[in-house]
């Protein structure tokens, strides 16, 4: 018999961590790791926006016989220029498609996010991303795989990032409001997500049952 679907989405701004958020997410709720944009065009033909996520991860257990629970997570980039939903129209596209059971916002310093944002460098054509202060490069400037050179996205170098920012705000006040007004929004601050995993864990431990204890992540 189908399991029921708890349905849930991962809000924040750009740089707050809401793929490795989701990353931990699929490790200890045992979750599948499946494309956005893939995922959105092929189930949902990509109306209204909807196949415009790239860079988004969705974990997905669903239809699983016998007493786990399936849920589905995404982490959406509000206000960045990919993701989705970056509007209030686009959040309410959503609710046509499926009625969202939990929402966790992440809030992170803005200050924080432009120091994350401004220290990323990434390799082209693998899409590796490196950061100089936590994530550095074996050797500065190069892909540790390949020896290429890295390269900084424009919207990350620090004059675009503030703008950024500006934009998320923007755009992500109403979606969160939203979810706010309907009872389902749970909001956790911090600037490490070290540091905020093991709150998102116990929030979901009390929705679904984990594979692994919060230790083994």
């Amino acid at each position: 018999m189908a399991s029921k679907l708890l349905r849930a989405v991962v809000l924040g701004p750009p740089g707050s961590g809401k793929g490795t958020v989701c990353e931990r997410i699929a490790r200890s709720f045992g979750l599948q790791h499946l494309s956005s944009g893939q995922f959105l065009r092929e189930s949902l033909g990509g109306g209204d926006g909807l196949g415009q996520g790239p860079g988004c991860i969705i974990c997905v257990r669903k239809n699983v016989p016998g007493p786990k629970t399936g849920v589905t997570f995404v982490p959406f980039h509000c206000g960045a220029c990919t993701g989705f939903p970056r509007t209030l129209g686009q959040a309410k596209a959503l609710d046509r498609i499926c009625e969202l059971d939990l929402v966790i916002s992440l809030n992170i310093p803005f200050e924080t996010l432009k120091d994350r944002l401004s220290a990323r460098w990434v390799h082209p054509a693998s899409g590796r991303v490196y950061n100089m202060d936590f994530n550095p490069p074996h050797v500065q400037g190069v892909d540790d795989l390949t020896g290429e050179p890295l390269v900084q996205r424009e919207d990350d170098r620090p004059e675009a990032v503030a703008a950024r920012l500006r934009k998320y705000k923007d755009a992500a006040k109403p979606v969160i409001e939203l979810y706010k007004s309907r009872g389902i929004l749970h909001s956790f601050s911090g600037t490490e997500t070290n540091k905020i995993w093991p709150y998102v864990y116990t929030l979901l431990s009390s929705k679904i049952p984990p594979v692994l204890s919060d230790e083994e992540n």
